[in-house]
């Protein structure tokens, strides 16, 4: 795991993905789902105060509001990491980034959000101001630690850089989409996370969660020639499989899941954990069933030839 001296918890070596509450899983389903991913040790629910706006009906924050109400009927704040996000609904103004933090507060039910991410990285407003915004909530005691979402490296080193010259608190985690099929998806313009971003990343310590670390879905292994799976994102994840490189990669999985007597997904997550830089990949699950097939990565480590093998299959043509 890499190195995470900014919070007193042992980061569980899974993050669980908290776009799905409020959308394809209410309150209750989320509260189960919640409830067994603590039970096996889980301590970091990521989140954001956009989710889930895209729902009809909803205006975001809907996500935060059930971890919230979560965390207050456990009693388990102190045992939880909460990760959130803003800058969805408008520019990383001064004003915006302090009104929304605040609301995050409200919603989470919490005096200090854990780790709180620039969602996106806003090129219309002076980076100079966002992070000065971003440590001005860390210096009144509402964040503990922030991170950057969504950056390419030449961003994230122009805000470290500015960062150390203010004296303001530096970013310490990174949000990139990473995963064995998009080890080469964009994050800022063309730069994937794979090369410079991950250079920066590992040279500074900062910790990587990256975000679809399932490919929306394709990499559980449940798309499979002539499945119907029923999912909101059943179009995109199944794309994967009218490829040669998906195909490849579920194959590598199977034989690697067979190998070890254990799930797909699992595998797929321990390749992501196994790269350079890497704290923790970040999975939602919608029912506990789902979660199951996530949790083993927290004890599986793969051989050197199983993740050589599982690399190759990912740059298959």
């Amino acid at each position: 795991m890499a190195n995470t001296p900014w919070t007193n918890l042992d980061l569980f070596p899974l993050a669980l993905g908290g776009n799905v509450f409020g959308w394809t899983a209410d309150a209750a389903q989320s509260f189960a789902v919640l409830d067994a991913y603590a039970e096996a040790g889980g301590n970091h629910v990521d989140t954001a105060d956009s989710y889930s706006a895209w729902v009809p009906g909803n205006s975001g924050g809907e996500s935060e509001t059930i971890i919230g109400d979560w965390m207050k009927a456990r009693g388990n704040r102190d045992r939880i990491l909460v990760a959130t996000k803003a800058g969805r609904f408008g520019r990383l103004t001064a004003a915006n980034i302090a009104k929304w933090a605040d609301d995050s507060l409200r919603r989470l039910q919490v005096d200090r959000i854990d780790l709180y991410y620039a969602h996106h990285d806003d090129p219309d407003v002076p980076l100079e101001e966002q992070l000065e915004a971003l440590d001005a909530l860390v210096r009144a005691g509402k964040v503990r630690a922030l991170a950057a979402s969504n950056y390419g490296a030449e961003r994230l080193t122009e805000a470290l850089a500015i960062q150390e010259r203010e004296g303001f608190a530096p970013y310490v985690a990174l949000q990139p989409y990473y995963n064995l099929l998009e080890r080469a998806k964009a994050t800022d313009g063309d730069i994937p996370y794979e090369g410079a971003l991950q250079r920066v990343a590992v040279e500074r310590g900062i910790a990587v969660f990256p975000f679809f670390s399932l490919a929306m879905g394709f990499l559980a292994g449940k798309y499979r020639p002539g499945a119907q799976v029923e999912s909101q994102r059943a179009q995109s994840a199944g794309a994967y499989l009218q490829t040669a490189r998906g195909q490849a990669v579920l194959a590598a999985l199977d034989e690697v899941a067979a190998a070890h007597d254990t799930t797909v997904a699992a595998v797929a997550l321990a390749w992501t954990l196994a790269q350079p830089g890497i704290a923790a990949p970040i999975a939602s699950a919608r029912t506990p069933e789902q979660l199951a097939d996530l949790l083993p990565v927290a004890s599986l480590r793969l051989a050197e030839d199983e993740l050589a093998k599982l690399t190759a299959a990912s740059e298959a043509v």
